[in-house]
């Protein structure tokens, strides 16, 4: 596929998908073979990882076509090819940053597995790290589409559609 930078998409799996849940789970000093024992627990858990990890497939796709790139940019290094479209449509209705929603959807469902404070710490800090990253796509997005963007981001929320 012309233009496609496998390298970026890895980097996302391996770091939240992969890493920030590893990081979780050894901050809770939970064993690698740990069970939750609550089968309710369980079930809410890997119901809201497989949400989670669904929408941001799902936009990650979307953006691919639609968008003919990605807007992941690490701190202004750009890591996958920029979209050639300002998403306004699909998963971008529900909020502006629908990819990041489902990775914080699936942390959840992650927490809920290890019920651990020191996970949740960990997630806070995902948490602050990547409100800056966004911060810096959003001053990114506003001079690749100007009014346009200004114009999306009054209409629809960063992550809530009206927040």
């Amino acid at each position: 596929m012309k233009g496609f930078n496998l390298f970026g998409y890895l980097l996302g799996l391996l770091v939240f998908v992969i890493g920030i849940p590893a990081l979780m789970w050894l901050a809770s000093g939970r064993p690698w073979t740990y069970i939750q024992e609550s089968t309710t627990l369980c079930l809410i858990a890997i119901l809201l990882a497989v949400i989670g990890l669904t929408l941001s497939i799902y936009t990650i796709i979307y953006m691919r076509i639609v968008g003919k790139g990605n807007p992941f940019d690490a701190y202004n290094h750009e890591v996958a090819p920029r979209t050639k479209h300002l998403m306004t449509g699909g998963p971008y209705q529900l909020c502006r940053n629908p990819m990041l929603m489902g990775i914080y959807i699936f942390d959840v469902g992650v927490l809920i597995w290890l019920w651990s404070a020191a996970a949740i710490i960990v997630a806070l800090i995902e948490v602050v790290l990547l409100t800056l990253q966004v911060r810096s796509e959003e001053q990114r997005l506003e001079r690749d589409f100007g009014q346009e963007y200004l114009d999306y981001k009054k209409k629809v929320g960063r992550y809530i559609r009206f927040f």
